[in-house]
């Protein structure tokens, strides 16, 4: 079988197509016949810097979509041909992967593989930054980071529809600001140097004197953040009083945040973080009643994932490239079966 494989970190270029062995499934395990596999910025750190990567050569990928090839001991629920979705630790860059059971999940009726592949790290992500984890109530208003990527995607839209207040976003462009706000963002603030659009702001202090502006000085409910840095700090700074902060990665790759009553204390502010794969290590069934809440609201329409760029499995370090240049939008996806619906 063809699957891409790293031999060293580095740029998209180490990213390999090579001939391997077909996995077999141990126990509590399935094997998938891949029709898709996602691509998240998780794997542009893994094959750049090594994040969570046990050892080399490696095979990236998080999420997939196919048809169950093969299942092994002490699995029950699962039979061979059924299509399915699947969050996989690492190895989903190929025909064939193998994943735990417990982090599998059959398509819901009316979803295809092509959405499939969109449903297992976004959609359950977004669902528990914003109900689980952030707790938002109705009227309060939110703040997104990355509000065009396929987190983003899906939290304008989660936000919008559990009835917030304002949901504002913040894009490093302005075609993303232009793409966001078709998702659920009443406002986008882009950066210094990005053209003004309607319903979008570009401000001389930038975002953070954007939110101060949109929200009368009061700050947000809750914000959420993938980046770290100086932009956990900022939107730790953009909290209204009892506003909440979820941290939810580190794309900045800046030193790991850290907060303590001097930040916390003057306006009764929290601090939470989420995994999406740190939970399906450490509570596998509580993701699965996550994501079936979240899967949930692409059957009844609530949600929409816009597949903005499709690439074949010989297009991997196209596609990290592309993501890597930070001018993507929405979900971008790998196509590794030749057929497929």
């Amino acid at each position: 079988m063809r699957t891409v494989r790293i031999q060293e970190y580095g740029g998209p270029e180490v990213l390999k197509v090579v001939e391997a062995e077909v996995p077999e499934p141990g126990p509590g395990q399935v094997s998938i016949d891949v029709a898709y596999a996602g691509v998240n910025f998780a794997d542009l750190k893994a094959r750049a810097e090594g994040y969570r990567v046990t050892s080399l050569p490696f095979v990236p990928g998080l999420e997939v979509s196919g048809r169950i090839r093969a299942v092994g001991a002490d699995v029950t629920g699962f039979v061979v041909g059924q299509e399915v979705a699947a969050l996989t630790d690492g190895g989903a860059y190929a025909d064939v992967a193998v994943a735990d059971a417990a982090t599998v999940f059959t398509l819901p009726d009316g979803v295809d593989l092509r959405t499939g592949a969109t449903l297992p790290t976004v959609l359950p992500t977004a669902h528990a930054l914003l109900h689980e984890v952030g707790r938002l109530r109705e009227g309060e208003t939110v703040l997104v980071q990355g509000a065009a990527g396929g987190i983003g995607t899906v939290a304008g839209q989660l936000a919008k529809a559990a009835g917030a207040g304002a949901v504002y976003g913040v894009v490093s462009g302005a075609a993303k600001a232009e793409y966001a706000l078709k998702h659920g963002y009443d406002e986008v603030f882009v950066g210094w140097g990005s053209p003004l659009l309607e319903r979008s702001r570009e401000l001389g202090g930038g975002w953070p004197d954007g939110v101060r502006q949109a929200t009368g000085g009061r700050g947000v409910d809750l914000a959420l953040d993938p980046v770290g840095g100086d932009t956990f700090r900022r939107s730790l700074e953009a909290l209204a009083v009892f506003g909440r902060l979820v941290s939810f990665g580190n794309a900045s790759s800046a030193e790991p945040w850290r907060v303590g009553q001097p930040e916390l204390y003057p306006g009764g502010r929290s601090v939470a973080g989420f995994s999406i794969l740190l939970l399906a290590r450490t509570a596998p069934a509580v993701l699965r009643e996550v994501a079936e809440r979240a899967f949930g609201t692409v059957v009844d329409g609530t949600v929409t994932i816009p597949v903005t760029e499709e690439f074949p499995l010989s297009g991997a370090a196209e596609a990290h490239r592309l993501m890597g240049s930070r001018t993507s939008t929405g979900k971008l996806l790998l196509r590794v079966a030749d057929q497929v619906r």
